[in-house]
């Protein structure tokens, strides 16, 4: 009798739940796919190669600390993008430009700083043309620099874009504050192209390199940029939980996240609720991108136009509107591109991350936090 039952609910499942019994498929197929790679080894059947290949273990480990990086990197932007979504109600697409823009302002500094006493002019530092590679990495102090005006200049060009654009328009309904986002995005990425020009500029040397895994098929290693990255990403992560979670103007982003009305009639400062917002992601917007030009080494004026999308991703993964949600999609969805070089080409693997996007929406549509919003 209880064989029977179990039977009967596992062909209901199959019935209810086909595409959750698909994705399983997959996953295990991938799975074993991975440990017969790590292995050496190859499965035939009928002569057809089904799986295997060659990888190590190193490589592995490359793959996963690159995705784990990216994906912090993101999931720092994917908090600002989250906190105007849930607080400001619209989706901004300004913020992939304001990702550049902050980029922009910081490397100008730092490679201004590591330019002095090299014999190039300003204006050759100033447009990343001294005709070398500045090491503006290698040293502290310009990277530190760089750092904090890259999240104060983006801090002052999004206030002055709500002063200017949002909030008189803050009144006309969420689809014309996105439809102005829009726009902004335009004008800050031409801005910026009429500026420094479309030209990609290496601005950032690899560094020092640290060895964290040594084996005899090859070594895992994070350079001094790297580590940067991920100390700051997770230190400005923990910031954000503590404000949130601990102080008095946290609680209020939260309670007005939750019900706007409601919070109007407690008290709760709205505005400033709504400057603090702007200060926050635009903030931390700026600092992912002036980390994200340091791992890379390069910099164009399009580059957080081209992010804008894992960022979206990252947010709808988590669920939108919680802030935890923004740092765990990002992170999931650096991992699933940079690991997907094991199966796909390199031109593919944006294509891998929004399909796991689609994935887990069609079986969790709310996201992995269920839509918790602000956090």
């Amino acid at each position: 009798m209880a064989i029977a039952e179990s039977v009967r609910d596992r062909g209901r499942l199959v019935v209810e739940r086909p595409g959750g019994i698909a994705v399983g498929a997959v996953i295990g197929y991938l799975l074993l796919d991975l440990l017969v790679k790590l292995s050496g080894t190859n499965l035939y059947f009928g002569g057809i190669k089904l799986i295997g290949g060659s990888l190590t273990i190193p490589s592995l480990g490359t793959m996963v600390l690159d995705g784990i990086l990216v994906g912090l990197a993101v999931g720092l932007a994917g908090i600002g993008l989250s906190m105007t979504y849930s607080i400001l109600d619209f989706a901004n697409f300004a913020h992939g430009d304001t990702v550049t823009a902050g980029a922009f302002f910081g490397w100008v500094v730092a490679y201004i700083l590591a330019g002095v006493g090299t014999g190039a002019s300003l204006d050759q530092l100033f447009l990343f043309n001294s005709g070398e590679q500045l090491s503006a990495v290698t040293t502290l102090l310009p990277v530190l620099v760089g750092l904090v005006v890259a999240g104060v200049g983006s801090i002052a060009l999004v206030l002055l874009l709500d002063r200017l654009t949002y909030r008189p328009m803050r009144d006309s309904g969420s689809i014309s504050l996105l439809i102005a986002s829009i726009g902004v995005a335009l004008a800050l990425r031409y801005g910026i192209a009429f500026v420094f020009g479309t030209q990609t500029s290496g601005v950032a040397t690899s560094g020092l390199q640290i060895t964290l895994l040594a084996l005899p098929s090859g070594t895992v290693t994070i350079t001094d940029n790297e580590l940067t990255l991920l100390v700051v990403s997770l230190v400005a992560m923990l910031g954000v939980h503590v404000l949130l979670q601990r102080t008095k103007l946290g609680k209020a982003m939260r309670a007005m996240a939750d019900n706007e009305d409601l919070a109007r009639v407690t008290g709760i400062p709205t505005e400033r609720v709504v400057r603090l917002t702007w200060i926050l992601g635009g903030g931390l917007a700026g600092m992912s991108g002036y980390l994200l030009v340091l791992e890379s080494g390069t910099i164009s004026f399009n580059f957080g136009w081209l992010l804008l999308l894992l960022i979206f991703s990252a947010v709808i993964l988590g669920g939108i509107g919680s802030i935890y949600g923004a740092m765990a999609g990002g992170v999931v969805i650096g991992l699933v591109d940079s690991m997907a070089l094991i199966w796909l080409p390199s031109g593919l693997t944006k294509a891998a991350a929004f399909f796991v996007l689609i994935v887990v929406l069609l079986l969790r549509p709310s996201g992995i936090f269920s839509g918790v919003t602000t956090a």
